[in-house]
């Protein structure tokens, strides 16, 4: 750290020459090229091509590169697209502009270099420089070079440096883009209206899970962060907008993990007069154009396991999945006190309200959950962990619901939409017998909403996808922090 104070106190030196000059940090470079689109352009032109018929251009860039020699030096820019070398001569800069540039440029600086290209004896495309501009003068070092980043937690905090020093690291957050893209393009392809709703409720709902809370001053007014965009949606859809989608944040607060961030990113979409087989259907369709759109393939490697999207995912129900997986009958399945005996074994207390429904839940969960690496569609959700969605015809006792996992973490979750508006109010009253029973995750009554239902919801389908998740397999990361650009952290002190 002391070594890097040093470096610090010199280029700050370094800044204050540059200021007194009266040209510090301008804004009147333009740059004409990239320097990916200039190695594309000049990739059949050699050494004597480009001497014969030469091509002016003016880069800009971070200096990631510096070799000083004497007369003589080269520096490789960075720019969005990649990188380019310049070749910098006394004899074709002046004196001093080239002193200039030895004394105060350093590795991280910002330039614009305008010149001719040419090749060197190595064949490398180079910029041969007759003009430089000093665009920023950094006064913080990178770090070195062949270490790069090291420490995860910097990258995280310090994202801006992880992106300066890690192809890789840019490379993640560019896939994440190409995704939101062809989402965007499937559904309105599609005929899909996007929308944007509420991010503070008045009501908490759309999902089990616990909200953030705030508070609006003029209307003294206590608010929740959404977690869920859902009983917005089917607003819509009740209001005629037959088939909607959104791509924004919800926020849940519950603990940090590799899988969970409090802020996360999610596409939700409704279609009426569909149910949940449609979806699954067209989750298929849209997860293999994805991985074909970004990563050239339907086939691809997630932290050492292929993943198949060209094949039709595997389907099962809830009680399929656990007596495969944990290896308990299904008349178990169907005891109470058998699967409270089950559970008690973990070394924990089952709260008396549990129903069976809970308790497949949770022995899916604990026992079934990670193992389903490949694609695979669980059914048949028990209703009473599953407030928003249709009964089963043949089977009330569970829901018209499917959940998507791979890699053994669940990426979509989707059913027939609960259009009954007695019905809904009916599991909203339970619901709230469970808030009153401490459950902090349940949801409200939400009035509103069972008005909307009274006017009449067509048969629909609806569905939630985690984009950061799905990111994460297409990416290959371990990690949920590192498909986020700024995940959160606990207050910290960089590092560097």
């Amino acid at each position: 750290m002391t070594e890097d104070n040093e470096i610090i106190k010199v280029r700050r030196a370094k800044l204050q020459t540059w200021r007194d000059g009266g040209r510090a940090f301008p804004n009147d470079f333009r740059r004409e090229a990239m320097a990916a689109d200039l190695q594309a352009r000049c990739r059949d032109l050699d050494k004597l091509a480009l001497e014969s018929t030469p091509v002016q251009t003016a880069v800009a860039g971070r200096v990631m590169l510096r070799r000083v020699m004497g007369k003589a030096s080269f520096v490789t820019l960075q720019d969005v697209s990649g990188q380019i070398q310049c070749y910098l001569r006394r004899d074709d800069l002046g004196e001093d502009v080239y002193q200039t540039f030895k004394n105060l440029w350093d590795i991280g600086d910002i330039v614009g270099i305008k010149g001719s290209l040419m090749r060197t004896n190595k064949g490398e495309l180079t910029v041969q420089a007759s003009e430089i501009t000093l665009l920023n003068k950094t006064v913080r070092p990178l770090p070195e070079k062949y270490h790069g980043l090291a420490d995860r937690e910097t990258k995280y905090r310090q994202r801006y440096l992880d992106l300066i020093m890690s192809a890789e690291s840019r490379r993640v957050f560019e896939i994440r883009s190409m995704v939101v893209q062809h989402i965007r393009e499937f559904f309105v392809a599609r005929d899909y209206l996007e929308v944007e709703t509420p991010m503070m409720h008045i009501v908490q709902g759309g999902a089990t899970a616990r909200p953030f809370t705030t508070h609006h001053n003029s209307l003294d007014l206590d608010l929740y962060l959404r977690i869920a965009p859902e009983l917005f949606l089917k607003r819509l859809t009740v209001g005629g907008f037959e088939r909607v989608f959104e791509i924004n944040r919800n926020f849940r607060n519950e603990g940090l993990s590799t899988r969970h961030n409090p802020e996360f990113t999610m596409l939700e979409f409704y279609q009426a007069y569909s149910d949940y087989n449609d979806l699954i259907e067209l989750t298929e369709e849209l997860l293999r154009g994805i991985a074909e759109t970004v990563l050239g393939s339907s086939t691809f490697t997630y932290q050492g396991t292929t993943i198949d999207f060209s094949q039709p995912a595997e389907r099962m129900t809830m009680v399929q999945a656990i007596s495969r997986y944990a290896k308990i009958g299904e008349d178990q399945l169907n005891d109470i006190d058998q699967l409270r005996k089950l559970l008690t074994g973990t070394n924990r207390e089952i709260p008396s309200s549990w129903g069976l429904g809970k308790m497949h839940m949770e022995l899916f969960e604990e026992r079934v959950e990670s193992r389903l690496e490949q694609p695979t569609f669980i059914t048949q959700y028990p209703t009473e962990v599953s407030p928003l969605s249709r009964r089963n015809d043949e089977n009330p006792e569970v829901t018209d619901r499917f959940e998507l996992f791979i890699g053994g973490r669940e990426i979509a979750n989707g059913f027939s939409e609960l259009n009954d508006p007695d019905d809904q109010a009916e599991r909203f009253r339970q619901q709230m017998l469970k808030q009153s029973a401490g459950d902090l995750e349940a949801m409200q009554f939400d009035q509103d909403y069972i008005t909307a239902l009274e006017y009449g919801l067509p048969p629909t389908a609806g569905e939630g996808l985690g984009i950061d998740r799905l990111v994460m397999l297409l990416t290959d990361s371990p990690s949920i922090r590192d498909v986020l650009l700024f995940p959160l952290m606990k207050p910290g002190v960089p590092t560097t």
